[in-house]
C-alpha cells in the first residue's frame, strides 16, 4: 500500500516535467536574417532635346545625268568602254558604221565640185562680159544674163556646200562621246546590233553633284519648308551624310500622293551613287522629353521593360516598369511612356534582378 501510495504522490511531478520538457521542444527557430541589398548602378531620367522625324524612302540622283541615245540608225561596229569605267568629256564611247553616211559625204563632196566649177566659170564669164560690154561689143543684156548666171551658180554653190557641212557633221553622229567626265552606267547593247535614235545604249554620271528626292506624304504638306535637317541613313540604320532640305516642289505628284522634296548631297560623300535607293529621316522639330540610357532597357516578348529603383522604407527595391520608348538618339532612348523625370532607372546587374528585390543605389 505503501508504494502505491509513493507512486501517486510522484505521479504529478512527472507530469509537470514532461509539460515542461514539451514545452522546450515547441519554441521557434531564430528567424532567418533580410536578404542583402545588391550594389546597382543607377542614373536619374533626365529630360533632353528629343527630335521629331519620320523617315522615308529616297532616290539618289545626280544633277549631271546623261541617257546616251544615238541620233542616226545603223549597226554598231565598236564598244570602247564597260560598266563602271570612269571617263573624260568627248571621250569615244562607241561607233556605228558610218559607211552609209561616208559615201553620202563622199558623193556630196563630188557634186561641191561640179557647183564650185561652174561657180568658178561663171565668175569669169561676168567679168568677161563687164569688159566687152563697157568696149560697147556686146548689149547691156548680154552682160546682165552674165551677172544672173553668176549669181544663180553662187547661190548653188553655196547651199551645197552647206549641205556637205551639215552632211560631215552627221557624219560625227556615228561616233557616240561622253558628254562630260563621269562613270559609265549599264550598256543592254551590244556590236553588231541595229540602233535607231530610241535606243539607250549607256548612260553617264557625274557623282558629284549628288540630290536626294525625298517623297513626302501629302499630310506632312503643312509641316514641309525648306531647311529642315535630312540625314540619309544605310538599310542598317546607319548615318552617312546629314544635309537639309533646299528645294520643295510646287505641285503634288499624282500618282504617289506625295511631294517632291529635295536635299544636296555634299561633295566628297562616299557610298552614294545615282540611282541609289537609301532613307531619309526628316525632323520635323525637337522637343524636350525623358530619356534613358539603352543599357537599362530590356525587353520581353517584345516589350520594353526598365528596372527603377523605388524607396520602400529605409532602403530601396527593384520595380519592373513597362515603357514605350521611341527611336534611339545617339546612347539613349526617348520615353513616350512609362518614366517621369527623376525615376532612378538601374542599369547594372539587370540579368540578376528581379521584382521587389533591394538594391542599394550606386552613383
Amino acid at each position: 500500500m505503501s508504494l502505491i501510495s509513493n507512486a501517486r504522490r510522484a505521479l504529478p511531478f512527472v507530469g509537470c516535467a514532461f509539460l515542461t520538457l514539451l514545452a522546450g521542444c515547441k519554441q521557434k527557430a531564430p528567424a532567418a536574417p533580410p536578404p542583402q541589398a545588391m550594389p546597382v548602378q543607377v542614373a536619374p531620367v533626365t529630360l533632353s532635346p528629343v527630335p521629331s522625324s519620320d523617315t522615308y524612302v529616297a532616290t539618289i540622283k545626280g544633277r549631271r545625268s546623261a541617257t546616251m541615245q544615238p541620233q542616226v540608225d545603223g549597226n554598231l561596229t565598236r564598244i570602247l568602254v564597260k560598266s563602271g569605267d570612269l571617263v573624260k568629256s568627248g571621250q569615244l564611247l562607241m561607233v556605228i558604221d558610218p559607211l552609209k553616211q561616208a559615201a553620202t559625204v563622199q558623193s556630196q563632196a563630188g557634186t561641191q565640185a561640179q557647183k564650185k566649177a561652174l561657180y568658178d566659170y561663171t565668175k569669169i564669164q561676168v567679168e568677161r562680159q563687164r569688159k566687152l560690154f563697157e568696149a560697147g561689143v556686146v548689149s547691156r543684156d548680154a552682160y546682165d544674163q552674165a551677172i544672173q548666171a553668176y549669181e544663180n551658180a553662187k547661190a548653188d554653190y553655196e547651199a551645197n556646200a552647206a549641205l556637205t557641212d551639215t552632211q560631215k557633221q552627221q557624219l560625227a553622229y556615228y561616233e557616240i562621246r561622253a558628254p562630260f567626265d563621269g562613270v559609265v552606267g549599264d550598256i543592254p547593247v551590244h556590236i553588231g546590233d541595229y540602233v535607231s535614235p530610241t535606243t539607250v545604249l549607256t548612260t553617264v554620271d557625274e557623282n558629284v553633284d549628288l540630290e536626294a528626292y525625298i517623297y513626302i506624304p501629302t499630310e506632312r504638306a503643312g509641316q514641309v519648308r525648306t531647311g529642315l535637317p535630312v540625314e540619309i541613313v544605310d538599310i542598317d540604320g546607319n548615318s552617312l551624310v546629314k544635309s537639309t532640305i533646299n528645294f520643295i516642289s510646287p505641285q503634288v505628284d499624282g500618282g504617289l500622293q506625295s511631294i517632291l522634296a529635295k536635299a544636296p548631297i555634299p561633295r566628297g560623300t562616299k557610298g552614294l551613287r545615282t540611282e541609289q535607293l537609301v532613307k531619309a529621316r526628316v525632323t520635323w522639330n525637337t522637343n524636350p522629353a525623358p530619356v534613358v540610357p539603352v543599357l537599362a532597357v530590356t525587353r520581353v516578348n517584345g516589350q520594353s521593360f526598365v528596372f527603377v529603383a523605388a524607396q520602400q522604407g529605409d532602403g530601396y527595391t527593384a520595380h519592373q516598369v513597362p515603357v514605350t520608348l521611341g527611336d534611339t538618339v545617339g546612347n539613349t532612348y526617348p520615353v513616350l511612356k512609362g518614366l517621369n523625370p527623376g525615376d532612378k532607372v538601374i542599369l547594372s546587374g539587370l540579368q540578376f534582378l528581379q521584382e521587389g528585390a533591394p538594391v542599394k543605389p550606386l552613383g
